[in-house]
């Protein structure tokens, strides 16, 4: 992929301390069965080995993104950009980016408190961005700009009850706080209370006021409360990660069949769970990390079937509420949007990892 020779390859892999030493015979064999295919030979080879993802999902991947299907797998094989969320608890926008500027960061256009490191070559690493000052502050996260743009989806939260029923480590839980200027009251629970270690810890730098963690070992009664009182219940479910393969893109070849069954299992129970908390015109906003259709619109479906009481809601409108969102960001979103008005971002799309964003309201 970085179009190194064979002799480079000898030379780097002889002159690490650690490394494997000089390539054998076999070795150099099968670099040369690794060579690019030449553009010619292309179109004898199949979605799979020229998108780079398993072969089992080439009628999911045909599904969902039709003729783009090779374009967005090649993106989704690209090294991904390090993006940033300004915590505008602990420090003004302005402030924060000119203490990031010094790791290559910059404003990003799409989200007015995201900033961007581009990704560096794929032959040098990353700038280590949590240990810079500003992040120890709190004035800075290490978020994906879908991510961000997942929490921007409840709309405007200041002053509201919000749940994050999926919260894990608290990525979205902090982003909410910020959107709410700690008014309000903001719950984050998890099922597996190990989840939710780091955001304690997580929440204090980020000077996060208005949040209760709900551990599900202890704090059961404080959960079955709050049914039927919330504005907003997120819900981030569990899922394949597909949208992630360019940060992690070892998980695209341990992923199997069976943990995709699994995982729409989870959806549908997460998804029936977490409807329960919303109040009569609440929002249920569900995200994933994933590109798939099964992981999302079918969900979904079926949700809606069983919920008739719950209907779509524009998400590009629920976005515009939360007032983060700039002008450039909303015309690049437009090209994401699905038939039912939900978001499907990627990274061929608008340079982020994949996300599906849904918003549902409850009816009065």
């Amino acid at each position: 992929m970085w179009r190194r020779s064979e002799d480079e390859v000898e030379y780097l892999a002889s002159e690490e301390p650690h490394g494997p030493g000089g390539l054998t015979e076999v070795e150099r064999d099968r670099l040369r069965l690794c060579a690019p295919a030449p553009a010619e030979n292309e179109r004898n080879l199949s979605l799979s080995v020229l998108g780079d993802f398993p072969e089992w999902m080439e009628s999911s991947v045909e599904r969902v993104f039709g003729a783009r299907a090779l374009e967005e797998m090649r993106a989704l094989s690209s090294r991904a950009d390090v993006d940033l969320r300004i915590n505008t608890l602990q420090a003004p926008v302005e402030k924060a980016l000119s203490a990031i500027s010094k790791v290559g960061a910059e404003a990003h256009p799409f989200v007015r408190s995201a900033a961007r490191i581009p990704a560096p070559d794929p032959a040098k690493r990353a700038p280590a961005v949590t240990i810079i000052p500003a992040f120890n502050k709190g004035w800075v996260e290490v978020q994906d700009l879908a991510s961000q743009i997942s929490a921007c989806a409840s709309g405007d939260v200041k002053g509201a009850q919000v749940l994050d029923f999926c919260a894990g480590g608290g990525g979205k839980t902090l982003a909410l706080a910020a959107m709410m200027e700690n008014m309000g009251q903001l719950y984050a629970y998890d099922i597996d209370a190990r989840r939710l270690k780091p955001l304690y810890d997580r929440a204090r730098r980020a000077g996060v006021r208005n949040l209760q963690i709900i551990n599900p070992a202890s704090d059961a009664g404080m959960l079955e409360a709050l049914a039927g009182k919330m504005d907003v219940a997120f819900v981030d479910a569990p899922c394949t990660g597909s949208g992630t393969w360019r940060r992690h893109p070892d998980a695209k070849w341990r992923l199997r069949e069976d943990q995709l069954k699994k995982r729409l299992e989870e959806q549908d129970n997460v998804l029936n769970a977490a409807a329960q908390f919303v109040k009569p015109g609440g929002r249920l906003v569900y995200a994933t990390c994933s590109f798939l259709m099964e992981e999302n619109e079918d969900r979904l479906s079926v949700f809606r079937t069983a919920h008739p009481e719950f209907e779509p809601v524009r998400a590009l409108d629920s976005i515009d509420q939360s007032g983060l969102l700039a002008g450039p960001g909303r015309d690049a979103l437009k090209t994401c949007e699905t038939q039912d008005g939900a978001l499907r971002i990627t990274p061929a799309r608008i340079g982020a990892d994949g996300f599906y964003v849904s918003v549902m309201t409850r009816k009065r």
